[in-house]
């Protein structure tokens, strides 16, 4: 029994040594999470929020005041070009119509009566024409006759009467004419006026029946038949027969963070999401980058807002889609992720490992301000970014060097390094508190212990 005792106290001894030594070995170290210096393919997304939309949309208001006697289509009909979708009582312009063609029949049936007058005196015309030049040569023998006193003066004057009223009737001759084709012209002339009168009075009749302007979808549907409508202002009750949208080019109109709007460009790839379509993604480009900031909370444009108050602001973004998709409906919320930047191939750090330093005193101010003092009163603009890299000392020992690096495009997870890192470097990753805290130089021992995830360690460490 006592051989017992004495083996325990042995063996109790032997651990309490070997503990003493660990813990021994372990003080002044502390407990980082490392990862290494990789090369991968980065890809840059801005994400915003909004719903789909048709790039062309009409609503096809009412064009003539009446009641709807037929409604051709319902909410949600594929409509073509031509197609007609709902016909106003006409007839009142029916009867505008009619009447209108008939006065035109009867203006032409003058004009045909003055032109056959005028035909008359044209006739006239060359029958005094023909008589004048009878009259004349009896005028001008009688002349030469009465000069040799071979005719009587009686019969000298009566050949000249009769020359002088055959130019008076040539005069009225001629003046009949114009007056013929002076009627003619003003027939022609009120047939004109009643022509127009009557593309009026069919426009009238036309405006009574509604077509599609383009192929298109009905979205909005608010009237039935029997209904009464007017010709008003747009979007009025009963001024607007329904709502058409082209659906042959979908857009998604989303909002975008005034943080990301700076990264977004015409052109650039986007994937578009619908909540009622999970696990579909539709390929799109950016068409249309707004250039006024939406106050979040209104959506109205600041440049409409009376007020002052400092809050979120969006930029509209559109994504217009690659193609049209039949089960797309306007006004399905959607979310679209637009790559702003892609490197291929590029070195790489996770987000988390990144931190910021007060940068080091130039040798000249060392002996002014000591180096804690002149940290502490860094500014964040002055402070560098970086990350602590793991290197060995003389002894062997894991040290951590805080290196400043320039950095380029943030995925999801990582983030490009540009310079200060070379790929297979292994630098220090987390947690965020052990990352606020850690000091240059620092001797370091790798955790492999997964760590607790808390609100403050899932902070992103460009914080600190």
């Amino acid at each position: 029994m006592k051989k017992i005792v004495i083996i325990v106290v042995v063996i109790l001894a032997v651990a309490g040594i070997v503990a003493l030594t660990i813990v021994r070995a372990q003080s002044g170290y502390t407990k980082v999470l490392t990862g290494k210096v990789v090369r991968a393919n980065l890809v840059a997304v801005v994400s915003g929020t909004g719903q789909i939309k048709p790039k062309t949309y009409v609503n096809v208001g009412a064009t003539a005041f009446g009641r709807i006697t037929h409604l051709y289509v319902k909410e949600g009909d594929h409509v073509k070009k031509g197609q007609v979708l709902a016909t106003v009582e006409s007839i009142q312009p029916e009867a505008n119509v009619d009447a209108q063609k008939a006065a035109i029949d009867a203006a032409k049936t003058d004009i045909s009566s003055y032109i056959a007058a005028e035909k008359t005196a044209e006739a006239n015309v060359e029958h005094s024409k023909a008589d004048l030049e009878q009259k004349k040569l009896d005028y001008d023998r009688y002349t030469a006759l009465y000069a040799e006193k071979l005719v009587s003066k009686a019969d000298f004057d009566a050949k000249k009467a009769a020359y002088d009223t055959d130019v008076a009737t040539l005069n009225q001759s001629n003046a009949a004419l114009v007056q013929a084709k002076a009627q003619t012209d003003s027939a022609r002339g009120h047939l004109g006026t009643q022509v127009a009168t009557l593309r009026f009075n069919e426009d009238a009749l036309n405006k009574t029946v509604s077509v599609a302007p383009f192929d298109a979808l009905v979205t909005n549907l608010p009237v039935r038949e029997g209904e009464t409508v007017v010709v008003g202002i747009q979007n009025a009750e009963g001024s607007t027969l329904m709502t058409l949208a082209d659906m042959s080019i979908i857009t998604a109109e989303v909002k975008v963070d005034e943080t990301d709007i700076v990264n977004v460009s015409l052109g650039q790839e986007a994937d578009v999401s619908v909540d009622a379509l999970p696990g579909k993604v539709f390929k799109g480009h950016v068409t249309e980058v707004g250039d006024q900031a939406l106050l979040r909370s209104t959506g109205v444009a600041t440049s409409q807002s009376t007020s002052g108050t400092e809050e979120a602001k969006d930029f509209k973004v559109v994504v217009t889609l690659d193609r049209a998709y039949d089960e797309l409906k306007p006004g399905l919320s959607s979310t679209a992720k637009i790559t702003t930047a892609s490197r291929p191939n590029t070195l790489s750090i996770p987000i988390q490992a990144l931190t910021m330093r007060p940068p080091e005193p130039s040798t000249e101010k060392a002996h002014v301000q000591p180096v804690s003092a002149t940290k502490a009163a860094a500014p964040d603009a002055e402070k560098v970014q970086g990350v602590f890299v793991m290197r060995p000392d003389k002894n062997g020992k894991l040290r951590a060097h805080f290196v400043p690096i320039t950095t380029g495009i943030t995925g999801s997870t990582d983030i490009e390094v540009t310079s200060g890192l070379k790929e297979g470097d292994e630098i220090v990753t987390g947690t965020y508190r052990i990352l606020r805290n850690l000091k240059d130089d620092s001797l370091v021992k790798r955790d492999t212990t997964p760590p607790t995830v808390n609100k403050e360690d899932s902070d992103s460490s460009s914080s600190s």
